[in-house]
């Protein structure tokens, strides 16, 4: 017969009740401002319901009306200093932070409200509304507040999205020597996320100071809880990653204050992240003014018991039990809140002159210019007025850009690795994360070879979790004193971090506002493109076509020693997220390098003419850069070779394009991924809008097939384009 042994989690879980006691011994101001928060953050969020009854709140409206108590008692233990990061349902969380910013000392009702107070509820209404004097001006709505001022740094549309950044704020928080914390708020529904579950690992992992913060609201829409998970108790998932965890009636905002007081001390300490699980109750529907029942997915009963536990009435009742304020005074209080939220409403809104008596619309002078559609999906690269650029020209090697330094062979994995070193050397803020960078002398090819032993607390070797630290990345990068480099060991793992890549770090600076103070998303993404390398088709993808329609990243890919460090250089100097390609083909390719100068900045948006000539031009990037040298080389054929260097919309040089098309009036562009996820497949068409007038005929272009790249050698080389398909290409086209 097999023994067994009982086994027990590593971490406690508990369960915090405030009892009648912790209600009579608690300090009158902090019960004071649980109930003018309480009472705020209802009033608003009443007010926002109001509005979108009356079509005056474009898109969605999550209210969090009866889940008020967790936001203002897990926010109260907090400082100015402190970070929080919520869901779509996120008003009353960003509320108490804000007002908590604005008012460290508490709000008092009874006498009239502070403008500070005033600002931050007549931001967030006008932000909920879409205008232009919102905290993100108006493209941020319900779902998408920010005030990074304030600590608050985002609220966020994907479930679970904007897990992974709180890790980020907090390693950077701790990195910087201080004790603040981050608090991510999430649902029931998040829970069962991957991105969630994954940063929990790596929050442990590292000690992280970050709260994951679990409003269980028993619904995710209209699924409840029960349906989603055999363990409706959330907070046990703290113990499957040894995280400490309490769960705590989340209607009562003291036993909330009480149990997070403890998590924020048990962080502060240093002894890493924890969960606090809260029973809360969402008294509408997901969205809009009308409750669940409404739906048929809750019952009127069920709704009814949980309003008997509404927050704001317990407050008010133990303020007024233990002599804090009269009944009077919380009459006096709700009085003035409402005629506060009632004026803000007046200052946006005025009669709609085309509609039915007593309607209202917005005043028309609060919306967003057009113009603003654009501004700031990525910066306008003053970061790099005053850097040293330099680069080589075919054309020319004296002129003022020329590079000074000396040139030598040198092995292109070699450069990789020695520019990152003396960027890390040169500058504390770098920080350097992936799979294996910290062993295996450089990661899995050299790239990092020698930095984890230089620098061990910069170089973090991380658990298989793309999302979850590219997230945290994403979040070092927004709070703005780190600048992450990322290493993803294949491209095709941007697929499995494709929210955080795309959702997240590639639209925050445009959707939180754009062109603030500290805009900036300052990251640089690492990514191998391995065809011809036997890894198949899981393993061998070509990004860049797909990122060269995402919004916000800038595409760097670098096909010389000398380019890459150039091109390195200016992606950590450049506050945009930035990825950089780098393809296996190069890596042990020699080519002219510098010996002993690593700190010159290629240009942003400035392609290198590899090859002048008359008679076609030839468009390329990366390795297929060489590829198509060779071609040329074996037909003799009178080309232009133009090695992009810079691949994302904005940073392209069309100049150099353009200049060569009206010579030449023929063009080819060369790459090596499938037609599926062409990057020429977009680039073709820009060209012919642009230079119809000039093309003696269509744009051609050579890739793969539709396949992706298969382990058979032979099946691979199929599947690929290099030599010979750009000569067929060339021969078809010119007739060579």
């Amino acid at each position: 017969m097999p023994t067994h042994r009982k086994l027990a989690p590593a971490s406690p879980w508990t369960e915090v009740t405030a009892t009648k006691k912790d209600w009579q011994g608690a300090d009158p101001r902090l019960l004071t401002s649980m109930f003018t928060q309480t009472l705020l953050i209802r009033t608003f969020e009443e007010y926002v319901l109001d509005l979108a009854g009356q079509g005056l709140v474009h898109g969605p409206a999550h209210s969090s009306i009866g889940q008020e108590g967790g936001a203002v008692g897990s926010v109260l233990p907090l400082t100015g200093a402190d970070f929080v990061g919520g869901s779509h349902r996120g008003h009353h969380q960003f509320l108490a932070k804000a007002l908590g910013y604005v008012a460290p000392d508490g709000i008092d009702l009874r006498r009239p409200v502070d403008a500070g107070v005033r600002t931050v509820l007549q931001r967030s209404l006008a932000e909920i509304c879409g205008l232009a004097r919102g905290f993100c001006q108006g493209r941020g709505g319900s779902m998408h507040l920010q005030w990074r001022e304030a600590g608050a740094m985002g609220t966020n549309a994907i479930v679970g999205g904007g897990v992974p950044q709180a890790a980020g704020f907090a390693w950077s928080a701790r990195q910087a020597g201080t004790d603040a914390v981050s608090v991510t708020y999430f649902g029931d529904g998040a829970v069962n996320i991957g991105s969630v579950l994954e940063t929990m690992n790596l929050a442990a992992a590292w000690k992280l100071p970050v709260c994951f913060f679990i409003e269980n609201n028993k619904y995710a829409v209209s699924t409840h809880v029960d349906e989603a998970t055999a363990e409706p108790r959330l907070s046990a998932r703290g113990l499957g990653f040894n995280i400490p965890s309490w769960r705590v009636d989340g209607m009562d905002p003291l036993a909330v204050h009480l149990a997070m007081s403890e998590a924020v001390d048990h962080m502060r300490a240093g002894h890493g992240p924890t969960i606090v699980e809260a029973e809360v109750y969402r008294f509408f529907h997901q969205n809009g003014p009308f409750p669940g029942s409404a739906f048929g997915y809750r019952t009127k009963d069920e709704e009814k018991e949980w309003r008997a536990r509404d927050p704001l009435a317990l407050v008010s009742r133990q303020l007024v039990e233990n002599g804090v304020l009269s009944a009077d005074e919380i009459e006096e209080c709700t009085a003035r809140a409402k005629a506060v939220m009632a004026a803000i409403g007046d200052e946006l809104l005025e009669p709609d002159p085309d509609g039915k008596p007593g309607t209202r619309r917005i005043r028309p002078a609060e919306w967003p210019d057009p113009s603003f559609r654009d501004v700031g999906v990525r910066g306008d690269l003053s970061e790099f007025d005053g850097v040293r650029l330099a680069d080589t020209r075919t054309d020319s090697d004296t002129g003022p850009d020329a590079f000074q330094g000396r040139l030598e062979q040198r092995k292109f994995i070699d450069v990789v690795a020695e520019v990152m070193s003396r960027r890390m050397a040169e500058d504390d803020s770098v920080v350097v994360m992936g799979e294996d960078v910290h062993r295996l002398k450089g990661g899995t090819n050299g790239a990092t070879k020698g930095l984890a032993e230089a620098h061990p607390d910069r170089v973090l070797g991380t658990p298989i979790s793309e999302n979850a630290f590219a997230g945290l990345a994403g979040g070092i990068a927004l709070d703005g004193r780190y600048k992450p480099v990322v290493e993803f060991m294949y491209a095709d793992f941007m697929w499995v971090a494709a929210d955080q890549i795309f959702n997240q770090i590639g639209k925050a600076r445009h959707m939180f506002g754009g062109d603030g103070q500290g805009a900036g998303v300052p990251l640089v993404l690492r990514s191998k493109v391995a065809m011809g390398t036997g890894y198949g088709s899981q393993h061998s993808m070509d990004p860049a076509g797909i990122l060269a329609t995402a919004p916000g990243w800038r595409i760097v890919a670098p096909s010389t020693p000398f380019d890459y460090v150039g091109l390195m250089n200016s992606a950590l100097t450049c506050k945009d997220p930035v990825v950089v390609l780098e393809h296996t083909d190069l890596y042990n390719s020699v080519g002219p390098g510098p010996v002993d100068d690593l700190d010159y900045c290629l240009p942003v948006g400035k392609a290198a003419v590899r090859r002048t000539g008359s008679r076609i031009t030839i468009v390329t990037y990366l390795a297929m850069t060489n590829y198509v040298l060779e071609a040329v080389e074996q037909l003799g054929l009178d080309a232009e070779v133009i090695d992009l260097r810079w691949l994302d919309r904005a940073s392209l040089d069309w100049d150099t394009l353009g200049a060569s098309i009206r010579k030449t009036n023929n063009v080819l562009i060369a790459e090596q991924g499938p037609v599926g996820t062409s990057y020429g497949g977009w680039l073709s068409d820009e060209i012919q809008r642009r230079w119809f007038d000039w093309l003696d005929q269509p744009v051609e272009r050579v890739q793969a097939g539709e396949s992706s790249p298969s382990i058979s050698k032979v099946l691979e080389r199929a599947a690929i384009a290099r030599t010979e398909e750009v000569v067929a290409a060339l021969q078809r086209v010119t007739g060579n």
